[in-house]
């Protein structure tokens, strides 16, 4: 008996998009032996040369340019793609997407980016006989993300299914499943022992994010951070960003025992069960990675648009606290340096509340859909 085939498809407009989509493939091939999974990042899949030109043009616009992003992000807010966009999308990157489907020959497609989820059901018009999910990724659902085609939503909470009804999607096609993170974020490990193998000291613990987003580049907030390293242990992580951690590296600031420099790891689970705050971009994978380990976390100017609407959601729910000012770092470390027993005591009792889910809701909302 042939398995069942999933077929995610990103894009790597920021990161959070595929780590979703490998988040829900390993969580599938848990629940069910019986289903096979494949992740895209569909542009670059089509077009590996031209691809990477147009995700560092984007990122580049998001980090020098946030007031037009947010511009162009409120804008469209309320508007799905209209069928001249979904044209130009076909035709312009995505016009070979149809053969890759009919090799590939999946029973389910799901979507973790708008724009394969458009391509996709441009093609559902066309023909295609393919149930479609889409999974939201941020606390928020702009309307490129919406489409009549669409056979199944999987959203972070009810706030984003309310958004959904009012633009006329119809409630039985929305499940509010939570944001699916990798397993590995719901499962607790010993800090004593983390601490041991990191090589870090008995010192509170604070784990900085988002390098590739610009944060590393603002030299006020580099210089605030690094005056406390000698109470404060920092682990800053760059990601996939090796020009930052080749500069980082050979600032003098960053050259000390209580300073840790980190490239791309699969870790970070880890590495935030052995810290006591997260400094991050609000993004969705991000935020909801940490809200399922219970870490007390500071937001780091917010992207506007999508990232406005993720502070926005954990600072109402108690959740995080956004940098407002260099007060608003130096009030977290002083509680740390003066009262860590209490901070870890509080960092574990933080409950999971509404948007953290058991990350097998929204793979099971997917096997549910490939038995119909």
């Amino acid at each position: 008996m042939r398995k069942k085939r999933v077929l995610l498809l990103s894009e790597g407009f920021g990161a959070g998009h595929t780590q979703a989509a490998h988040a829900l493939s390993d969580s599938l091939r848990m629940l069910s032996p019986e289903v096979q999974t494949r992740v895209l990042e569909l542009g670059t899949f089509l077009h590996p040369t031209l691809a990477p030109w147009i995700l560092t043009a984007y990122r580049k616009t998001v980090s020098t340019q946030p007031k037009l992003y947010g511009l162009m992000y409120r804008s469209q807010y309320k508007k799905s793609l209209n069928r001249f966009t979904r044209l130009a999308l076909h035709r312009i990157f995505y016009a070979q997407a149809a053969e890759v489907i009919h090799q590939l020959r999946p029973d389910t497609i799901v979507c973790t980016h708008p724009f394969p989820s458009a391509v996709i059901s441009r093609l559902k018009r066309s023909g295609l006989n393919v149930p479609l999910c889409t999974v939201i990724t941020d606390y928020d659902a702009h309307g490129t993300w919406v489409s009549p085609e669409v056979n199944t939503y999987l959203v972070s909470t009810p706030d984003v299914k309310e958004k959904l009804l009012s633009r006329g999607v119809p409630s039985e096609t929305v499940k509010v499943t939570g944001i699916p993170i990798h397993p590995n974020f719901w499962e607790q490990h010993n800090r004593e022992e983390l601490r041991s193998r990191f090589g870090l000291s008995t010192l509170p613990t604070v784990l900085v994010m988002g390098g590739g987003w610009g944060l590393v580049k603002d030299e006020g907030f580099l210089q605030h951070l690094t005056s406390w390293r000698d109470r404060i242990q920092l682990v800053v992580c760059l990601g996939n960003n090796e020009k930052a951690l080749a500069e980082l590296a050979e600032d003098e600031r960053f050259q000390h025992p209580n300073v840790r420099l980190l490239g791309f790891t699969k870790e970070i689970d880890k590495w935030m069960d052995v810290s006591d705050l997260l400094i991050t971009k609000p993004g969705g994978m991000t935020c909801t990675e940490g809200l399922a380990k219970g870490i007390p976390m500071l937001f780091y100017k917010p992207i506007p648009g999508q990232e406005e609407e993720n502070l926005q959601y954990f600072t109402q729910h108690g959740l995080g606290e956004p940098i407002k000012s260099a007060e608003t770092v130096d009030h977290w470390f002083r509680l740390l340096t003066e009262k860590v027993f209490e901070m870890r005591k509080a960092r574990a009792g933080l409950v999971r509340k509404e948007g953290a889910y058991n990350p097998a809701q929204c793979s099971q909302a997917i096997i549910e859909v490939l038995a119909r």
